[in-house]
């Protein structure tokens, strides 16, 4: 899959909006009674708040596949949101994530610090974000990630929210899953990281409280090319099936499980590495099967990602991996903005809850646009997205997020069963 092109990434992750002078005043502004939407009413928005959002997602590395699908997602609800003309205008900067071989992220967050972004959609990567979140914290920074899954941020910090569920339902899920296709035996082989080690230890988990048993499983660290040790272990053990917690290092995994005697069919994959294959890995996959965070998105969603993604030069985007959840986390950080009449992290932090849903009150709504009016005219909303009702809990982690599974047919290609 061809993520991102080198022309792109120079002109989404380099780029660097300017603000004019008096956008500047505006933003500085915030605080004024006339910007306070407790305040306002009639058709006219009730606050005039110039949001600098930056955007840290991958353009490179291990999980460059999904950067394409979130950045889209993170375009779509900006270009909504100004277009909107409801009392919030977002300059963005986007920065390349990257992994933690190559670092990008390192020079990345110091540009979209220095930039003077209040909030930021990203990290992908639970480890990235693990990296950059006391700094962000630290400099006031409202942090959403649309696709950290590790157990180890659920309450981490007030400034910190993320729109997908934690890995503990996620391998709830799929742990069943495998108990439910019959599977007595089971091998794991997963990534030595938060995200890797938080999907192995939920699997297991629910996998043995079926009266399944792990009966064998090894790890290896994020930049290792060469897995023979890891699958001959697994092979030893001769599992029933076979669950690989990785990222794109599972198109190198499954041959050599393939090689090794299992079967490839009773493969088990995660939201990290769940995609359509086709010709990229060299074994069948069918009847392989896999989860990830999301409820089915609507056709109409996935034709405006693909619009905004192919206007800037690009190929069409083949995979749509926490699309979703990136597009809610834009747009509910937009309208905890409004709500708090103030574009200071500290202060949309304290709206994020309400705004979801998570207070118990709000008038229900699906759009920017329409939440923007109920909280225009001085109600409240309660913003449900495209990745699910979200409704923050007490812990900023989303209540009730849907977790899909899927299979591989004969040409290594995804259907969702449920």
């Amino acid at each position: 899959m061809n993520v991102l092109k080198g022309s792109r990434t120079a002109k989404v992750f380099a780029g660097i909006a300017l603000l004019s002078a008096s956008a500047i005043v505006i933003a500085g502004c915030a605080g004024t009674p006339e910007s306070n939407p407790s305040e306002g009413g009639g058709d006219k928005p009730a606050a005039d708040l110039t949001l600098k959002l930056g955007s840290l997602l991958p353009a490179t590395g291990s999980l460059s596949f999904l950067g394409a699908p979130m950045e889209a997602g993170v375009q779509l609800a900006v270009n909504q949101i100004n277009e909107a003309d409801a009392g919030v205008t977002i300059d963005l900067t986007t920065a390349d994530e990257g992994d933690l071989d190559n670092k990008a992220y390192e020079t990345s967050i110091t540009n979209l610090q220095n930039a003077g972004i209040t909030a930021m959609v990203g990290a992908a990567s639970s480890s990235v974000t693990k990296l950059i979140l006391d700094g962000n914290a630290s400099a006031g920074i409202l942090t959403v990630s649309p696709s950290n899954t590790s157990p180890d941020f659920t309450g981490i910090n007030p400034l910190y929210f993320r729109t997908a569920p934690s890995d503990n339902l996620q391998g709830e899920v799929l742990g069943n899953q495998i108990a439910e296709d019959g599977h007595k035996t089971l091998g794991i082989i997963y990534q030595n990281d938060p995200y890797g080690t938080g999907l192995f230890e939920a699997i297991k988990a629910t996998f043995e409280s079926t009266n399944g048993e792990v009966v064998e499983a090894v790890s290896y660290n994020q930049g290792d090319g060469q897995f023979n040790a890891q699958v001959q272990s697994i092979a030893a053990a001769k599992p029933d099936a076979v669950a690989v917690v990785s990222y794109d290092q599972f198109a190198t995994i499954a041959p050599l499980l393939g090689n090794a005697g299992l079967d490839t069919g009773s493969l088990y994959l995660v939201d990290g590495n769940l995609k359509d294959w086709g010709d990229d890995v060299s074994v069948s996959l069918e009847g392989s099967k896999g989860t990830r965070a999301g409820a089915e998105l609507p056709q109409d969603f996935l034709d405006q990602l693909n619009e905004v993604w192919t206007a800037e030069g690009n190929d069409p985007i083949d995979a749509v991996t926490y699309s979703a959840e990136a597009y809610d986390a834009v747009i509910l950080i937009a309208l905890s903005a409004l709500q708090a009449g103030s574009v200071e992290g500290a202060d949309m932090a304290e709206q994020m809850g309400a705004v979801s849903g998570g207070s118990g009150e709000g008038e229900k709504c699906k759009t920017f646009e329409e939440c923007a009016e109920i909280i225009n005219g001085g109600g409240k909303a309660d913003y449900d997205g495209l990745s699910g009702e979200i409704t923050f809990d007490e812990n900023n982690d989303p209540k009730g997020a849907a977790i899909g599974v899927y299979e591989f047919d004969a040409d290594n290609v995804t259907t969702r069963l449920k």
